[in-house]
């Protein structure tokens, strides 16, 4: 991973930034008060600097609880849904996780201080270098990420305990069931592009696919194949 190294707009933007300690503090404040109990996901979340995951033009935006936009026409999630859904797959430090869309990156840092090791796909080579650039800055050595379509999965490092879509699909791909151990979890919101989707956790006991819908999110869709200019 090569080094990050912010830009003129990014240093501009630090000095007009309120203070970060207080800033992060404040967001896990609200989200423990919004119903997220895991004190390890709250801590990786306060030790976070979300802002390098953003446009400097957001930087003031960084510790709201809001999605945000990104490069190549995506959608930052808020951190209040990503806490909900890291919540949701009971995560362990001996795991490994199979995240199926980068995006700026920001999930996959926090994943990967909760778990051993992460599995990152995104099917725009952009986002991917942009993550891999700011995942270095942090020092993040236990992650891998691929160009390649995330609804394939990832064969050759399967099985995963968890599994994680960051896009909304219509269904659940075989592939990625299969891939997910017998005891693993699977969070993805499920539905159509433009409106609400169930955000539904999966359970593959003993083979078995088990879905239960846990909330109602609102996501960009994932697309099959890899961008080909992006």
């Amino acid at each position: 991973m090569a080094a990050f190294v912010p830009g003129d707009d990014d240093r501009a933007t630090q000095s007009n930034l309120p203070d970060e300690a207080e800033a992060r503090a404040a967001l896990v404040l609200g989200l423990r008060q919004r119903g997220i109990a895991s004190v390890n996901i709250l801590s990786a979340i306060e030790r976070l600097p979300r802002r390098l995951f953003l446009a400097a033009r957001y930087h003031n935006l960084a510790y709201e609880d809001t999605a945000l936009p990104m490069e190549c026409g995506q959608t930052m999630t808020a951190p209040g849904e990503v806490a909900f859904a890291l919540q949701l797959l009971d995560l362990q430090p001996d795991q490994t996780v199979l995240e199926v869309g980068t995006g700026s990156g920001y999930q996959t840092a926090i994943l990967s201080q909760l778990v051993r090791h992460v599995y990152s796909l995104d099917r725009y080579q952009t986002l991917l270098k942009l993550a891999d650039q700011r995942l270095a800055a942090l020092k993040q050595t236990n992650v891998a990420l691929e160009h390649r379509d995330g609804l394939s999965g990832l064969e050759k490092k399967a099985p995963f305990d968890r599994i994680v879509l960051n896009g909304a699909v219509s269904e659940i791909p075989d592939t990625l069931i299969a891939q997910l151990r017998p005891d693993g979890i699977l969070i993805a919101p499920l539905g159509p592009p433009g409106n609400a989707q169930s955000l539904v956790r999966i359970t593959n006991a003993e083979s078995i696919g088990a879905s239960k819908t846990v909330a109602e999110v609102r996501r960009v869709s994932l697309m099959p194949g890899v961008a080909q200019h992006l």
